[in-house]
């Protein structure tokens, strides 16, 4: 299933979690939203994005890159799992991340990188 490899990327970070969010199965950082699979009928996955990042994805893909009405006002963009490029994910998932995470997890985080170089 695509959101098991959603969920394999992002827990590359710290304090991911597997949750729930409004019935669907969600990804969350010390129960703040990071991403939920949106229902079947609704489709896509629905992740924590600031605007300026969300128009730019929406510009360079937009097959893959949408928003509806609900989302208009909120930090979020809609991802079709079926069209996005797998190599940009892991990106799309860190910013989506620092975005959510504490402080204290994004300085675990950057010490883990500096340790591995």
């Amino acid at each position: 299933m695509r959101f098991a490899r959603v969920v394999e990327i992002a827990q590359r970070f710290p304090g991911v979690e597997e949750s729930r969010s409004y019935g669907t199965p969600a990804i969350k950082v010390k129960r703040k939203l990071l991403a939920r699979l949106r229902s079947e009928a609704e489709g896509g996955l629905a992740i924590v994005c600031d605007f300026v990042d969300r128009e730019m994805l929406l510009q360079a893909a937009p097959e893959t890159f949408y928003i509806t009405d609900h989302y208009a006002d909120w930090p979020m963009v809609l991802i079709n799992l079926e069209t996005v490029r797998w190599d940009a994910m892991p990106d799309i998932l860190e910013r989506a991340w620092r975005r959510v995470a504490t402080p204290g997890l994004v300085k675990e985080y950057e010490a883990s990188l500096n340790r591995s170089e």
